[in-house]
């Protein structure tokens, strides 16, 4: 059983990873040490994970107890806790995989390159530009996920397998968004200053989709796989194709939480974006 002084009823997500983590121990000893180094031992969900980061991103160029400090710190501000598990919830709710929140805690990708940017963004509003993206750097080398540290990400971010993302420098995606792999929300190659997408809630984008320029991409919109996006997107439209266009509208309020990739009834006059 738990450690009687473990305030087990004070955070159910943190509650639930433990739980989860006891099973196991009992289910397979060859995880024994294993789980109570990563989770049995720490007293908060931002501990373990802190834990995690930092034992995963130390380089040569950064003391790994500096790291370890320097992570505690942004994990100590309440917008960033609420996001680690408003983003460990979504991939509970919306990946068949996930069987549960240890298993993507400790070993889904793309929740961890999201909570290291969280990290690195912070630093970026700091004004500690360079360790950011040194942070930034580490984390593509460790993940293979590339978020510019300046980029603004809500929570409620499922980047499902994650495996190269590319979140450009003044992208915005804002809460309860689903990006499947080879993502990317990029620039044109030819502008400045602000070029990059603005995602709103509840968008869907599929895997290897490419949004490319200052464009919008509206509310409850889902961008289907390997389509290339040029022009904003109209909320509640599915978009598919190169370069894309409406394909119909979609469906749900929220594609985000469904992750349904199925295409609706195209329009009958084809228009496009």
């Amino acid at each position: 059983m738990p450690p009687a002084a473990q305030p087990l009823n004070a955070d159910p997500i943190w509650s639930a990873i433990r739980a989860e983590a006891w099973s196991e121990e009992e289910r397979d000893p060859l995880l024994r040490q294993f789980l109570f180094d990563a989770i049995l031992k720490c007293r908060r969900l931002e501990d373990a994970l802190s834990q995690q980061l930092s034992s995963k991103l130390t380089t040569v160029c950064v003391n790994p107890a500096l790291l370890r400090s320097l992570v505690d710190q942004a994990f100590g501000h309440q917008e960033i806790k609420r996001a680690i598990r408003n983003d460990l919830q979504a991939v509970r709710d919306r990946d068949p995989a996930s069987r549960g929140y240890l298993m993507p805690f400790l070993f889904f990708k793309g929740f961890q390159a999201l909570q290291a940017h969280r990290v690195a963004h912070w630093l970026w509003t700091q004004g500690r530009e360079l360790l950011a993206v040194h942070l930034q750097n580490r984390t593509s080398e460790v993940f293979g996920v590339d978020i510019h540290p300046a980029a603004s990400i809500g929570s409620g971010i499922l980047m499902d397998h994650a495996t190269s993302i590319v979140i450009g420098e003044t992208s915005v995606v804002e809460d309860n968004v689903s990006l499947l792999h080879e993502v990317t929300l990029g620039g044109t190659g030819k502008e400045t200053g602000d070029r990059h997408p603005k995602v709103r809630q509840g968008v869907m984008i599929g895997a290897g989709a490419k949004v490319l320029g200052n464009v919008e991409i509206g509310e409850g919109a889902k961008i289907g796989a390997g389509s290339v996006v040029l022009d904003s997107v109209a909320p509640h439209c599915t978009v598919a194709g190169v370069p894309a266009r409406v394909v119909g509208r979609c469906g749900v309020a929220s594609p985000a939480l469904e992750m349904d990739q199925q295409f609706p009834h195209s329009h009958e006059n084809g228009s496009g974006i």
